[in-house]
């Protein structure tokens, strides 16, 4: 009979790269991208140009094997391993806003996955993930509650993603896509918008601009 050491080791072997690190401590947002969403060379277009070593990261990605503590202490795959978290991250935006992608998320977001709005007015409405910048190493990771429509700081744990993994669109697209999901927006609106949503929101709103904020 395998130890418990062993038969863990061997549980965690047997998960992909992409499942491996969507399940990361302070990962929870995201949703693992369909290796055939990855294969299709149309939906990563503009991204190649971005990446001194992209042919080897796409292959880290779509790797059936996560990495090993050995590997996790090399200076040539640690510096790897950065590339293929951005690319996967930029790839993630783009698939969260395909059919494919939403459904995903709306699982997370029903689940309430992402939270809820800490403001009380909006009586427990869940947010969705938001970037404020579609650039990487811009602004981390926020969450965008559309009854308000203010956005916020997530738990600590997940304040360290970026932004650049979610885009600027994600929740205005999720909303119009899923019509079913009736938002009762509070009787107090905020004028200034982004991609047709509202950004700000009263004094003293928790809006980053600085990455290191």
């Amino acid at each position: 009979m395998a130890s418990q050491d062993e038969s863990s080791s061997s549980g965690y072997s047997d998960m992909t790269w992409i499942q491996w690190f969507c399940g990361m401590e302070g990962h929870e947002f995201f949703v693992e991208v369909e290796e055939d969403y990855i294969n299709d060379t149309f939906n990563l277009y503009g991204l190649k140009a971005m990446f001194p070593q992209y042919q080897e990261a796409i292959e880290l990605i779509l790797s059936p094997t996560c990495p090993d503590e050995e590997e996790m202490k090399q200076q040539s795959y640690l510096e790897l391993y950065q590339e293929a978290a951005d690319l996967y991250g930029l790839i993630h935006a783009r698939f969260i806003i395909s059919q494919a992608g939403m459904e995903l998320m709306r699982e997370k977001y029903l689940a309430g996955s992402f939270g809820l709005c800490p403001r009380v007015m909006c009586e427990k409405q869940p947010v969705l993930p938001i970037g404020i910048s579609e650039e990487l190493r811009t602004s981390r990771v926020k969450l965008y509650c559309p009854k308000c429509q203010d956005i916020y700081f997530p738990k600590q744990k997940l304040s360290d993603v970026d932004g650049a993994y979610f885009g600027t669109s994600f929740p205005h697209l999720f909303y119009l896509n899923f019509p079913d999901i009736i938002i009762e927006k509070s009787s107090k609106n905020y004028a200034p918008k982004l991609y047709g949503f509202k950004l700000y929101g009263r004094k003293g709103s928790k809006y980053e601009s600085n990455y290191n904020n």
